[in-house]
């Protein structure tokens, strides 16, 4: 049993190195079709709350606007909206991701591989599977 993580793209175009026959778990809010067809299940309680996407949407639309690039914006309005914090209560505080956290747990502790999927590249973006794999390690 091994947690990984890995972003959808390097899914879709075989860049992601992963023991053969991994669990897929999304761990978004808001997937799109072709992100659904990337993955084994989708785990939307593990993805960050609307409010805070939203909080973290408008700061990084003005952090552009101010001239930052895409990921400089995006990781500038982490910090901004105390992204990781905020993120942290709401696994705590909430019942349908403590539920999915567990259901991730019993895989793990059944000997699955499993892989936390979500849309950014953490090469150049912060992304919230570096929280959940804390949380789950």
């Amino acid at each position: 049993m091994a947690l990984h993580d890995t972003y959808v793209a390097a899914l879709q175009h075989d860049l992601a190195e992963l023991p053969a026959g991994t669990r897929l778990v999304g761990v978004v809010r808001r997937p799109t079709r072709w992100f659904a067809g990337a993955i084994d299940e989708n785990r939307p309680a593990l993805g960050p709350p609307e409010p805070l996407l939203d909080d973290v949407k408008r700061a990084e639309d003005d952090l552009k606007m101010a001239g930052l690039c895409d990921e400089e914006a995006h990781n500038a309005a982490w910090d901004e909206v105390d992204f990781a914090e905020r993120y942290r209560e709401y696994l705590s505080a909430s019942d349908d991701a403590a539920e999915a956290l567990a259901a991730i747990r019993t895989a793990l502790n059944g000997g699955d591989d499993v892989a936390l999927v979500c849309y950014e590249n953490t090469a150049k973006k912060r992304c919230h599977r570096t929280i959940l794999r804390e949380e789950l390690e």
